[in-house]
This record gives C-alpha cells, structure tokens and sequence, in this order.
C-alpha cells in the first residue's frame, strides 16, 4: 500500500512543470534560483521563458547584458531556454503554460505594485484572468517597491543622428509650406493642424527613435503659433481657447507619433521574425537534400552565415582531428583576420571537450570567433565558429543558431548511419555471395574432383591391365575434368575480381580472326561431338580490347551453348562489321531461350531451367562474366532466337581503325 503510495507521488512529481519568466531586471536572478531549487525539489521539468516584446528592440545594451546573463544563469541550473514574440505579455505567458502544460509559474513581488494609470491590471492579476487554474508562486523581493522598467537605448552615431534630423527638419518645413498654403486658400486652422499631425506622423516612420517625433510635435506647436494665431510671427496668443488647442495639437501628435513608432517597431520585429522561420525552413530543405556530409556542412555554413550576417567557419571532425578550416565571408568587401595560431587550438579544444569556447566565454576569450561543438549527445562531428569579436551575439540569435546546430548535427548523424547501413548491406551481400559459391563449389568440385581421383586410381592400381582403348579414355576423362576445373576456377577468379573492382584492361589493337583462332585451339578437346564452324566476313576485322578476356568470354558461350546441346550439334561463331562496331555471335541449334528466362540468362548465379546435355551441373557465372567483361569494352551483349531452332549470343565491341602506310620507289625516286 505504501509503495503504491509513492509511486502516485512520483507519478504526481513527474507531472509537475515550473516556468520561470526571464527578464531583464536585476531581481530575475533571484526568481530563476527559486524557481531551479523548486523544479530540483519536485523532480520536474523546469523552463525559463522570455517574452520578446518589440520594444525589446530599441533596449539599451546594459539591459541586454544582464538578459544574457540571466539566460545563461538558467541554462547551468538546468532549466530549458525558450523564446515567444508578442506585445501582450500576459496572454503570451499564459499560452506557453497552457500549451505547454505548466502546473506552476514562478513571478517576482516586483510584479505587484498597485493598479497601474487608468486601471490596468498588474502582470500577475492578468495571468490569474488567463490561467485561473493554474498555481502563480511570487518570489518576495527586497526593491518590490520599485517596478523595474525596461530602459531604451539610444546609441551615438553622428551621421544617423544628422540624416534623422535632416528628415525630421525636411518634413517640418514641408508641413509649414504646405499649412501656408492652405492659410492663403483660406483653410481653417483645423485643416492646418492635421497636416502638422500628418508630419509628426511621417517623422515617427522615417526615424529612428521616439526622441524626434517629441521634438516634431513641440516645433508643429510653437510653428503653428508663431505662423497662424492671433497675433501673427509671435508666440503670444490672444483667444482664450489657444493654450488648450496647443495643448490638444502636441498631445495628438505626439500619440500619433508613438503608435507609428511602436508599429514600425513591429513590423520590423515581424520581418525579422519571418526572415529567421524562413532561414529555418530553408535550412530543414537544404539539409534533407544534402547527398553527403561535405553538402551537409556547406549548407549549415552558409545558412548560419545568412541568419547572423557574420563570417563563420566550419570545421570537420577527422578521427579526433579538426579539418582543413572552410571560412565563409558575410561581406567580402571586408576581410577579417583568421589567425589560425589562435583560432586552432580554441576549436580544437571544443572539439575535444564538447563545449562552447571563444569569444564571449570564458574559455579562450581572446578568440575572434565564438566556437560551438556539431554534436549529437556525446558524438561530436565538428566545430562551427562565429565572428564575435566586433560585437556578441544575441540571445535569441543564439537560440536560433542552436537550433540549426541541432539539425546539422543530426543530419550528420542520419548520413552516418546511412552510410553505415550501405556499408553493412554490402557486407551482408559480399557474405551472401561467399555463401553461395562454397555452397555451389562444394557440389560442382566434388564430381570432377571425385572423377579424376577415381580414375588416377584405377590407372595406378590396374592400368596395366586395361587395353589401349580403356587407357586413353581415361586419360580423356581426366582431361576433360581438369578442363572444367581450370575454366571454373577462372570464372570465379574473374567473378572475384569484378566484386571487388579489381578487373582491369589490358587493352590493344587485336585481330578478330586471332581472338577467335585462340578460343577454337582452347576449344579442341571440348568441342569432341559439337561441330563448330566460323565465318568473318572480314580478315582484317580488328578492335581494341584485352585478347586474354575476349578469349575467355568466347570460351565461355562456346562452353555454355555445348552444354545446353546434345552431340551433333551444329555451333556457328561469326564476325562481321556492324556501323562503328565488331559484331560476334555464337549461335546453336539447340532447344533455345525462352522470353523469360532471357532477361535472368545474364545473372549471376542464373543456371536456367534447362537440362544441360551431359549432366554437369553450372555454376551460373559464365554468362555473368560475359556481360561484365564485355560492358567494360565498352559494348553490349544480348540473346535471341535462332532460326528455326536454337539461341544466337551476340556481342558488339569497339572497332579499332587501321591505318596501312605504304612506300613506293620507282625510277629517280627515293625510299
């Protein structure tokens, strides 16, 4: 009873799921230690979530630097890094849990000031709203009396800040050009303020920071009330319903500014947010359609080099061993310095202990390059780095760098495996075939073998005995046997050979009519019973090729069309010229071919359903070796119907053109 007791209490703790929102106030280290020591107490998953809001965009570095640290603080005790996009962060944060399946969500007490400007819930009173069902823990928090709020950077660059405010005077003055005009028309000053609201409006979209839509909207102010009111070219006004025009005009403009501001902001954010999902997704196709790891590794180059816009090098894992470095440059134009003294030994050290190293860490800080292992668990296969000298990378640049690490590495792994498989299937298959050739030769060799044997015996015991006739048939016996012995053993020689891509060519010009004379004085003893007749229709017939291997595939159909018919048979071998190419046929009057079996008769192993004349079971390479010796001259070989009975093998080879110099000498000329 007990022991069911703690297993539900396991079950129960397993099931658990803490989510602790990363930010960049000072106090999240402390929300991101709790809510470790709670997931570490439980026994349960434990996830640090940062919402990226688009005012995140313009956050000053300081608030960027601590962000990463608070990240990085998550990562080592554990927790899992994830970033969502979105301007409510509330519903953003709910979402993930419920999605997610987030039993508890672990806040900071700086969360909990009062009711904000005109009512707004605060952060944790909304997730309640959201996720009523959910446990919030709120960490107490010694400055909860000072709601932190994220600070916007505004970095000096003095020629983006001349062309803004270029922009800026540019568009003002043309407000006023425009708001003159439309005076002189007799317009009413409503009319006026639009087209001032209309410039601040344009103002917020051309620049680049909220600073000078401010100043837009107090210049259009002050414009306004020096150029249109009562009295005219000063900055007093008569009416009693001025100050609050002025007041209404800024406070518009100035609203107006904002929200353009804040959606540029966006749909920057937004773009930025498309271009990294379709890097992603090109890189998920790139990978998948690489053919080996070279495609592989090039491909995760240069798409890393297009999400972070910086140079990269890529590294191979060589046995232990770093490659040759493969450096991809973001800008050409500019050439950045890889001092391999430096950056070697930095990648070399990764490469061996399987962790980040270079620049931005700790480890070998002096590096240009931030380096990151290929890793599949404790399997490493290779080394990216990322030029990081002139500025760090971001957090979520990071997170989208890991992602495409992770796919790289595990399309390396699926191309090992492969290649494994492959390797493993050509063994099995190099296994099969050993197989079937012991289990074949240790049936075809023992009856030649046994008949040899048997009849030395018989000559050594009683030769003398036996007449003249007896003897020599014997002998012919014997003979024959170690014929077929020979020629076995050169088709599996040759067979060997061709597995192993072993086979090469001797190749040089040679006589048709030789090639065949050389097979028929093989032929001589075999061809007893077979009438054997040969017509070239030329003399001087010639192709290129390896005499030796010609020989034998003529032998070889020469053999096979003997055992396929009975004695008597006619077998005709011809050679004529067809085109650009020698045609040889061994043709019988035979049983044939059947349309079946002519697409296997070329197989290796194929022995045909057919009963061979002398009863001699085939080893089923001759024709196999026929092909392949043929193919590798560079022709075909086929089968076809003998009329009106019988089988034709035809064979095409290259021609090898003749060339015949001849010198005269006649009266008064030279040799």
């Amino acid at each position: 009873m007990k022991s069911s007791e703690n297993e539900q209490m396991k079950k129960r703790r397993e099931d658990e799921h803490i989510l602790a929102c990363l930010s960049a106030a000072p106090s999240n280290a402390k929300i991101i230690r709790t809510a470790a020591r709670m997931a570490d107490a439980f026994g349960c998953r434990f996830t640090a979530l940062f919402i990226e809001t688009p005012d995140f965009s313009v956050a000053s570095q300081e608030d960027r630097n601590r962000l990463q640290e608070h990240r990085k603080l998550a990562a080592h005790l554990g927790a899992a890094i994830e970033t969502v996009y979105g301007e409510d962060v509330p519903y953003q944060i709910a979402e993930y849990a419920r999605l997610s399946g987030v039993t508890k969500i672990v806040l900071g007490r700086s969360t909990l000031t009062g009711k904000h400007r005109l009512g707004k819930l605060t952060l944790t009173e909304q997730l309640l709203n959201y996720v009523p069902e959910m446990e919030i823990h709120i960490i107490p928090d010694t400055n909860a009396d000072a709601t932190y709020h994220l600070k916007k950077g505004f970095k000096f660059n003095r020629r983006e800040i001349l062309l803004n405010v270029f922009k800026s005077i540019v568009i003002l003055a043309g407000a006023t050009l425009l708001s003159l005009l439309f005076y002189h028309l007799g317009f009413t000053d409503s009319n006026i303020i639009m087209v001032y609201i209309l410039g601040v409006l344009l103002t917020s979209v051309v620049t680049s920071h909220q600073m000078y839509s401010l100043v837009s909207s107090v210049g259009s102010v002050m414009i306004f009330n020096y150029l249109f009111t009562v009295p005219r070219f000063s900055l007093t006004a008569y009416g009693t319903g001025y100050p609050i025009t002025f007041f209404v005009m800024f406070l518009t403009a100035y609203i107006t500014g904002t929200f353009a501001l804040r959606y540029k902001e966006q749909a920057g954010q937004s773009a930025k947010n498309a271009y990294r999902t379709k890097i992603l997704f090109d890189t998920d196709q790139l990978l998948s359609k690489a053919r080996d790891k070279d495609e592989i590794l090039k491909a995760a180059g240069e798409q890393i080099m297009k999400l972070l816009r910086r140079d990269i090098v890529v590294f191979e894992n060589k046995d232990g061993e770093l490659s040759e470095p493969h450096l991809y440059d973001f800008d050409s134009s500019i050439q950045t310095e890889f001092d391999q003294t430096v950056e070697i030994p930095t990648a070399q050290w990764v490469l061996l202990n399987n962790h980040s190293a270079g620049a931005g860490t700790e480890t070998m800080p002096e590096s240009h390059y931030c380096y990151f292992a290929l890793r599949v668990n404790e399997r490493v296969y290779g080394v990216v780095g990322i030029e990081s000298a002139n500025s760090p990378m971001e957090a979520t640049e990071q997170e989208m760098l890991l992602s495409i690490l992770g796919e790289t590495a595990l399309a390396l792994e699926n191309d090992k495996n492969a290649r494994e498989k492959e390797a493993a299937a050509v063994l099995a298959e190099s296994e099969q075939l050993r197989a079937n050739l012991l289990r074949t030769i240790s049936h075809d060799l023992r009856t030649p073998l046994t008949s040899i044997s048997g009849n030395a015996s018989n000559l050594l015991q009683g030769g003398s005995s036996f007449d003249e006739g007896t003897r020599q048939q014997i002998y012919l016996d014997i003979y024959n046997d170690s014929l077929w012995l020979i020629n076995l053993v050169e088709n599996l020689l040759y067979a060997t050979r061709i597995e192993d891509g072993r086979m090469t060519l001797s190749s040089a010009p040679e006589l048709v009519t030789e090639i065949i004379g050389e097979a028929m004085q093989h032929l001589s003893h075999q061809a007893s019973g077979h009438q054997v007749l040969t017509c070239c229709e030329d003399e001087l017939l010639m192709v290129r090729g390896d005499a030796r291997l010609l020989v034998q595939v003529l032998l070889n159909l020469l053999d096979n069309a003997m055992k396929y018919t009975p004695a008597g048979s006619t077998i005709t071998i011809t050679a004529k010229k067809n085109g650009q190419m020698a045609e040889l046929s061994v043709a019988d009057t035979g049983r044939g071919i059947s349309d079946e079996e002519k697409t296997k008769v070329f197989d290796k192993f194929y022995c045909g359903t057919n009963k061979i004349a002398d009863n001699r079971r085939s080893l089923g390479l001759g024709l196999y070796l026929c092909k392949a010796i043929v193919e590798a001259h560079g022709g075909t070989i086929h089968v076809a119907d003998n009329h009106p009975h019988g089988a034709v093998f035809c064979f095409t080879l290259p021609l090898e053109e003749v060339s015949v110099y001849e010198s005269f000498s006649g009266p008064g000329g030279g040799g």
